[in-house]
């Protein structure tokens, strides 16, 4: 007796739980998929803005010019430079409350990228959990249909009297689709966690470096004037 091992075959004969959960993962698979192609896209573009950022800053542009174009980019510019404009935005305060003791400017100033700093990170982050939650889940639900459709297939058989593999290996065939489906869609939602985990990693520790420089460019521009009226410093590196 000659059998179709098509995959489509497989699944049409299969019952309708081991449909449920292939079908389940082919979705979570599409958009775990979807959300790997955006987040490549996205940390690319940042990677490229705050390459871009960073080289006007050290190239001694003027600290206030910079700080209007970072207002200007404040929706399409890089994070760090966002972490930028909250900093100086949190110093002008400051500055026309007439504080002019160093220590508050400055830690106020940290504050205030810390605060963006973070918020950078989650937004970097979005769609993480979900990859990593495709990657930890997809092989338990595969293994759930594998396991329901080789059962099914066992039952099926009580009632025959002579038992051979031709007999058996379509309905085994069936369920094992749903394993292999789940290892489709859990392998690249692993790997490209990994991936991503490290990439933003790398991220938030090059935004956290910028936020103790430019911390520093504020205080030597505080403790050399003793005033913070009319600030002109440049970020010379």
């Amino acid at each position: 007796m000659n059998h179709d091992f098509s995959v489509i075959q497989l699944m049409l004969d299969a019952t309708w739980v081991v449909q449920a959960v292939v079908l389940l993962l082919i979705s979570v698979s599409i958009l775990s998929w979807a959300a790997i192609f955006r987040k490549l896209f996205t940390l690319k573009r940042v990677r490229r803005l705050t390459e871009d950022f960073e080289r006007e800053f050290w190239s001694g542009a003027n600290l206030n010019d910079l700080y209007q174009t970072a207002i200007q980019h404040a929706r399409d510019g890089s994070p760090t430079e966002r972490i930028f404009a909250s900093g100086m935005r949190e110093f002008h305060k400051l500055r026309d409350r007439r504080i002019t003791q160093p220590d508050a400017l400055i830690e106020g100033a940290q504050r205030a990228m810390r605060a963006s700093y973070q918020r950078e990170v989650d937004a970097l982050e979005t769609n993480l959990s979900f990859l990593g939650s495709v990657g930890s889940v997809s092989p338990y639900v595969g293994l759930f249909g594998t396991v329901w459709g080789i059962m099914h297939a066992f039952t099926g058989l009580a009632a025959l009297t002579q038992v051979t593999l031709a007999t058996v290996a379509p309905g085994i065939a069936e369920a094992l689709v749903a394993t292999a489906i789940s290892l489709f869609a859990a392998i690249p939602a692993v790997v490209a966690y990994n991936r991503f985990t490290h990439d933003i990693d790398r991220a938030a520790n090059r935004m956290e470096s910028f936020i103790d420089e430019f911390s520093n460019i504020l205080h030597r521009n505080v403790a050399s004037t003793g005033t913070v009226a009319g600030m002109q410093t440049t970020a010379a590196h």
